[in-house]
């Protein structure tokens, strides 16, 4: 199974502002280009971690992108269930699938999704920011210290 480039940049971004000390907020702008990507893309990814609640966006002096404790307690299952779809690994319908009524593969492959998502259902953001992952990604970019 391979995650979308959207998820991939969704789950980094959320990485990155898990680790934002207390007093430290980012922008959309400076974690686009923590991860190296265009402000573009990380604005559609953090918009739709927004709508997750998983992001808050603070506006005015001082204001940027921070984690809710929501986000920071989010299942990491549940996340990429909610920005990847809960479709399945292989379309047997369009266009419809010879093998349809005697196929096993199908079956194996859902299966194998199910045993993915399990894997990453009782971790949380919290989680994948732990040492040694969170000072590493301190370093990605954000503001210059103050």
């Amino acid at each position: 199974m391979r995650l979308t480039k959207f998820t991939d940049l969704a789950l980094r971004s959320v990485m990155r502002l898990a680790v934002c000390a207390d007093d430290e907020v980012l922008t959309t702008r400076e974690v686009a280009e923590a991860m190296g990507v265009r402000h573009t893309h990380a604005a559609k990814a953090i918009t739709r971690l927004q709508h997750l609640g998983v992001v808050e966006a603070r506006r005015g002096r001082g204001g940027g992108l921070v984690v809710t404790d929501f986000g920071r307690r989010a299942s990491v299952g549940w996340l990429v269930r909610e920005l990847e779809g809960e479709e399945e690994v292989v379309g047997c319908e369009d266009p419809p699938c010879p093998l349809r009524g005697a196929c096993r593969l199908r079956g194996a492959l859902r299966d194998a999704q199910a045993a993915f998502y399990a894997t990453l259902d009782p971790l949380s953001v919290a989680d994948l920011v732990a040492s040694p992952t969170g000072p590493v990604l301190v370093t990605l970019g954000g503001p210059p210290p103050r």
